[in-house]
């Protein structure tokens, strides 16, 4: 069809120079170690706390996030993301350490828990903002860099909700929170040693304020229908069907086939990601956002197969076709957003979309556990099944988003408008 007219990549430089191969092991093991947590508060807080106690850790993780990550945007703009992204990396390796040896030494408060997600997600809002912006700096290719590092993240998902669930089946989830300290040390290392290439001295201005960055980064956004379309379907998304998914989903799985079947679900939600950054390696869409929002329909496949079926082969194919899905959509994304928003704003712009997506996650997360009260956890399911195809018409429905086309990348990487100095100085 005409929104996914197809092309092979012309390959014009190498992907694994210096650059990419430290921002690549950076990302791939603190990723290993994310993939991890979800499996370890699901069963290891929902074991003390229950659903409510799983969807206010993460609701905590995630509310932290949204207040700051405009922030996060600004500073790394001013900063540089790489400097940002080593300091959050250190913070998060002192709230996992503690969290490691609160759970070694027995049950660990519910407030420390709460507290321990909050610090992380104020951290996350420092790092994210900066992900999008590095990787048009330190790949010549942006959507073969964003789709191998989505395979690199759906092999962590591949085994890291295995490996915690036997962990914690072994050692319990002090083993999970130390291992995931240490990947964040170990990225941490990589992005100091990451050298970018210094861009000329700013000219010399007034001192901006911070309200000035955040209402440019502002202005950037709202003048982009295409993306403030994506993200106002994408707060629909968080609120009912990506927040409340973990945490219902945890307990029907649980409840119907056993406690250790949902590590192995996430897991397969990992081979459908590794699957769905393959194709995106392979398959350039004229028109991204368009033909993604055609695939992402397939993601409803995994609440209603949630919600429905007591079958495990089933269950496993749902997750299997929801991750190849979500997959291919994020790679349309975020090579869009790279390619189509000026370097010199991109973690500012990040920093909105970030917020604006997550935010309604922050919601669906809180309201999870209460909203069991009303309706069961399979209905539940359902409404989320619909409001994933009801958001994919939406999308198909916008022409700024169905008519977005591909950006052809630059032959060279571009100068780091942000790693040689503060900004606006």
């Amino acid at each position: 069809m005409t929104t996914a007219q197809l092309t092979r990549p012309t390959v014009q430089h190498p992907l694994w120079e210096r650059r990419f191969t430290l921002y690549f092991t950076a990302r791939a093991v603190s990723l290993l170690g994310d993939a991890m947590m979800p499996v370890a508060a699901a069963l290891a807080v929902g074991a003390l706390y229950g659903v409510s106690g799983v969807g206010a850790v993460l609701g905590a993780w995630t509310g932290t996030f949204v207040l700051l990550v405009l922030f996060g945007g600004v500073l790394s703009d001013r900063f540089g993301a790489r400097r940002m992204m080593v300091g959050a990396d250190l913070v998060r390796v002192g709230t996992q350490g503690v969290l490691a040896a609160a759970f070694l030494a027995g049950p660990p408060p519910f407030w420390l828990l709460v507290t321990m997600a909050s610090l992380a997600g104020a951290a996350v809002a420092m790092f994210l903002p900066g992900v999008n912006g590095m990787v048009p700096l330190v790949a010549h290719d942006p959507q073969r860099a964003n789709a191998t590092l989505k395979v690199a993240d759906a092999l962590a998902h591949l085994l890291g909700p295995a490996l915690a669930g036997l962990l914690i089946a072994l050692t319990g989830a002090g083993a999970v929170y130390a291992i995931d300290a240490a990947t964040f040390l170990l990225s941490a290392l990589c992005l100091a040693l990451l050298r970018l290439p210094a861009s000329p001295p700013p000219p010399r201005a007034s001192p901006r304020s911070l309200l000035l960055d955040l209402r440019q980064g502002w202005r950037e956004f709202r003048d982009r229908p295409w993306m403030w379309s994506v993200i106002l379907v994408w707060l629909f998304y968080g609120v009912l069907l990506f927040g409340p998914l973990v945490p219902l989903g945890s307990v029907l799985i649980g409840d119907r086939l056993g406690p250790g079947t949902y590590g192995l679900a996430v897991s397969f939600l990992g081979i459908g990601t590794v699957l769905g950054g393959l194709l995106a390696l392979r398959l350039r869409p004229a028109r991204p956002l368009a033909a993604g929002a055609a695939v992402l329909t397939l993601y409803a496949a995994l609440p209603l197969g949630v919600a429905l079926t007591t079958s495990l082969p089933l269950l496993l194919t749902a997750h299997v076709l929801g991750g190849a899905a979500l997959a291919f959509w994020s790679v349309m994304w975020a090579t869009s957003v790279q390619t189509h928003t000026p370097p010199a704003v991109l973690n500012r712009v990040s920093a909105y979309e970030l917020a604006g997506s997550i935010s309604g996650i922050t919601l669906g997360q809180l309201l999870a556990g209460p909203a069991t009260h009303l309706a069961s956890p399979s209905q539940l399911l359902l409404l989320s099944t619909a409001t994933c195809l009801a958001g994919c018409a939406a999308l198909l429905a916008v022409p700024a988003v169905r008519t977005l086309r591909r950006a052809a990348p630059g032959p060279d990487l571009p100068a780091n408008p942000v790693d040689a100095g503060p900004r606006g100085s």
